[in-house]
Order: C-alpha cells, then sequence, then structure tokens
C-alpha cells in the first residue's frame, strides 16, 4: 500500500511539471558556512542546481572514477544523469518501480554507460556484487520494507562497496534507521543530518518551482 500511495503521488506531480521536463523531484540541498564548494555547472544544468547539489552532496562523498553505479528509485533520472556526466564513474543504471519514469529516462537522457531500467527496489534484478556503489536518494520512504531493501543493496554490492545514502526520517525514527542500516552489516563512514540545508534550498527555489 506504501508503494502504491507514493507512486500515484508521483505520478501526479510529474503531471503538474512543467510538461513532464522536470529531471529533478528532490527537496535539494543548498551550501550554508562551512559547507565547502559546489560544483560547477554547465548552463544547461544551472536550473536545476539545487536538486543536483543534493546529488553531489551524496554522491561526490567517493571517488566513483572508474567504478559501476546503480542508482535505485532513479525517479525521472537527473541524478543518474549528473554522475554519469560528472563524476567519472565506468557506468550508472538508473532503477525505478515506475515504467512511465523509466520510459521518460530512455528517451531524454543520454549518456556513455549510462542505462536505465523497470524493477523493485527490494528485489533488485541484478546479480550478487555486480556494483562498487548503490546511490539511493529521497526514496527509501516510499518502500514496503527497508530491511529487504537494505539486505538487496548489501547483496548487489562488491567487497568494499558504498551505499550513499540520503533521505528524511523524523527524529524518533532516526535511530531507527541507523540499527537498520546496521543490522543490515553497514559501518558507517560519514553521517550527518543536512536538514539546514535541505531547508535553505526550498526556500531559495521555491518561486521557480
Amino acid at each position: 500500500m506504501r508503494r502504491l500511495s507514493y507512486r500515484l503521488m508521483y505520478r501526479h506531480l510529474d503531471r503538474l511539471s512543467r510538461a513532464g521536463e522536470v529531471p529533478f523531484t528532490n527537496y535539494g540541498f543548498a551550501p550554508l558556512a562551512g559547507d565547502g564548494r559546489q560544483p560547477a555547472l554547465d548552463a544547461k544544468d544551472e536550473a536545476d542546481r539545487f536538486g543536483i547539489q543534493l546529488y553531489h552532496r551524496v554522491a561526490a562523498a567517493v571517488d566513483l572514477s572508474g567504478r559501476d553505479v546503480l542508482e535505485v528509485g532513479c525517479g525521472r533520472g537527473g541524478g543518474a544523469s549528473y554522475i554519469s556526466r560528472y563524476l567519472g564513474p565506468r557506468a550508472v543504471t538508473g532503477l525505478d518501480l515506475d515504467p512511465g519514469a523509466i520510459a521518460f529516462c530512455r528517451s531524454r537522457l543520454r549518456a556513455p554507460g549510462l542505462s536505465f531500467r523497470v524493477g523493485n527496489s527490494e528485489a533488485l534484478p541484478f546479480a550478487d556484487g555486480s556494483f562498487d556503489a548503490v546511490v539511493n536518494v529521497e526514496s527509501s520512504h516510499c518502500y514496503g520494507s527497508m530491511r529487504a531493501f537494505l539486505r538487496e543493496v548489501r547483496r548487489v554490492l562488491r567487497p568494499g562497496g558504498f551505499f550513499l545514502f540520503a533521505d528524511f526520517r523524523t527524529r524518533a525514527l532516526t535511530p531507527t534507521l541507523h540499527g537498520q542500516l546496521e543490522r543490515a552489516g553497514f559501518r558507517f563512514v560519514s553521517d550527518r543530518s543536512i536538514t539546514a540545508n535541505v531547508f535553505a534550498a526550498l526556500d531559495r527555489d521555491s518561486r521557480r518551482k
């Protein structure tokens, strides 16, 4: 029921977005004091800067050069496209449960090594040890079972691989999320609340949206 309700909601948002041309639906990231330099972007990407900056914050936490990357919950593909074009991976695969979103990605987004496919986050259609990094941005709150999702992430990651993750939880549920990650066998390399950055991005990008 949770998956279905979120799927219907995001489909409705797609219809409201500028004739379906919006490649990012995340809340965005705005730098605050001490956050360092943000990515230099081509002119065509500037309109999506706040959405891109969230992906940069998550995916550029490790060097993805020459690596195989999977994004689970890729939505309309803007994040996977950014990673593919700017961060130097060997290949990026974007996966989403919504066939309409994947059709949009395949028809609009092109980059060397970039591909998209329909699939379930709780039963990833890939062999064990297929990827060096799994990216998941503002998507896991839609899933029916976080436990099943994390088990699948571990399965498709190669030894020494990275789970690059950002999502929202209430303060009361944050310890539950941390426990789920630890029980799934993940070791924390970096962990930070970016709530203030997300609020700032929403404020600054509100008029455009």
